[in-house]
């Protein structure tokens, strides 16, 4: 599957990372907050129920890293998907504003 990516700054303070894929409608999103010049946490991922399984959240996660690393910003995930792939990704660790913070035994699944 083909993917596409952008990335809006919004209004400066708040703004996404889009994907949408050539064989289907619609577009998944991470929101995203500036925390800083050169710091975001990354709010919220979502893909309508259509796209769901057709890897383009994970897809949007990693463009989101590689942009991290091309313009030298650090990313907070907030959002629990995105936290889950940075904890499945220790490759992607070096964009993180500060370390993971443990997991409690139980708390979700990897």
């Amino acid at each position: 599957m083909a993917f596409q990516f952008h990335k809006d700054d919004g209004d400066g303070r708040h703004g996404r990372y889009v994907a949408t894929m050539t064989e289907r409608d619609g577009t998944a999103e991470i929101l995203f907050t500036r925390r800083g010049r050169a710091h975001i946490s990354a709010d919220h991922a979502e893909a309508p129920p259509h796209l769901r399984g057709t890897g383009i959240a994970a897809a949007l996660v990693a463009h989101m890293v590689a942009d991290a690393r091309a313009t030298g910003l650090k990313v907070t995930p907030v959002c629990t998907y995105i936290a889950l792939l940075y904890r499945r990704h220790p490759e992607w660790h070096d964009t993180l504003a500060e370390p993971l913070p443990a997991r409690r035994p139980g708390a979700g699944t990897d």
